[in-house]
């Protein structure tokens, strides 16, 4: 019972130390953003250049693989469906299902979210920060616009936008979102779960509907495949008395059957 309490407060630490930076890295993020669309001007610094270059560079020394992570994204405009699944975790019928929600979300709310999952992050170690350069991609200048980003190789993801979208869902549901829903469920390999559950409670948030509520973590239970010692000794002194007692008698029966047949004779 004591290991379990270590365990579990473990566990609970760990979550508040990852919804702790989160929000740091959030805070952080929004200060850049800002400062960043201050300093936008109609035509290309000489920083945006050198950017611009340095990550052509990258795409033309970085294996395949890696870049099916990351610049695919990047590279493209906004997409045309409302997700975007490149690491192939969502079967056909998450995809139908979301993608018809979130189309009724936006023509009821204007709000529209798209996702996105990759396999992992080569270059961007932040999934925030990394969901931020996408929302800027995709929707530049567009307002209500949020992103949920699910990172699977790290059991990680993002839930950002625009001012409009985070003001209207709030620091409390994004961390419950990434911290329980995509953490959890990912960890169990539950892709779908985890988009769907995440996409229902941003749903509920935007329409004004009840919050279906995060999942629950279940405590997977150690059972032991060995003896404590008490046990040990216990079976131990079981076992001495039965031979013990098998012994007495494999003496004792003889010698009586054998007085018995001399006394007769």
């Amino acid at each position: 019972m004591m290991a379990q309490r270590l365990t579990a407060k473990t566990q609970t630490c760990g979550l508040e130390s990852r919804a702790l930076q989160r929000k740091q890295s959030r805070a952080h993020h929004r200060t850049v953003c800002t400062a960043a669309s201050r300093n936008d001007e109609s035509t290309p610094s000489m920083g945006q250049k050198a950017f611009a270059a340095a990550a052509a560079t990258l795409i033309a020394a970085t294996p395949l693989s890696a870049v099916a992570n990351e610049f695919d994204l990047l590279a493209n405009g906004t997409p045309s469906s409302y997700i975007v699944d490149d690491a192939s975790v969502l079967n056909r019928a998450t995809r139908g299902s979301l993608g018809d929600e979130l189309k009724k979300l936006e023509e009821k709310t204007g709000y529209r979210v798209e996702i996105a999952t990759v396999r992992k992050l080569e270059f961007e170690s932040d999934a925030f920060a990394f969901g931020d350069k996408l929302v800027s991609k995709w929707f530049p200048g567009q307002n209500n616009r949020g992103l949920l980003l699910v990172v699977t190789s790290a059991k990680d993801g993002a839930l950002t936008g625009d001012k409009e979208f985070m003001n209207a869902i709030g620091d409390d549901l994004i961390d419950s979102v990434v911290g329980e829903n995509v953490s959890i469920l990912t960890e169990e390999e539950k892709y779908n779960e985890a988009v769907t559950s995440s996409v229902q409670r941003v749903v509920a948030k935007l329409t004004g509907e009840q919050d279906p509520g995060a999942p629950v973590r279940v405590e997977k239970v150690r059972k032991r495949t060995y003896k404590t010692k008490k046990e040990t000794e216990a079976k131990k002194d079981a076992t001495s008395t039965i031979v013990l007692t098998l012994l007495l008698i494999s003496f004792v029966v003889p010698m009586l059957q054998y007085f018995g047949y001399t006394n007769q004779d």
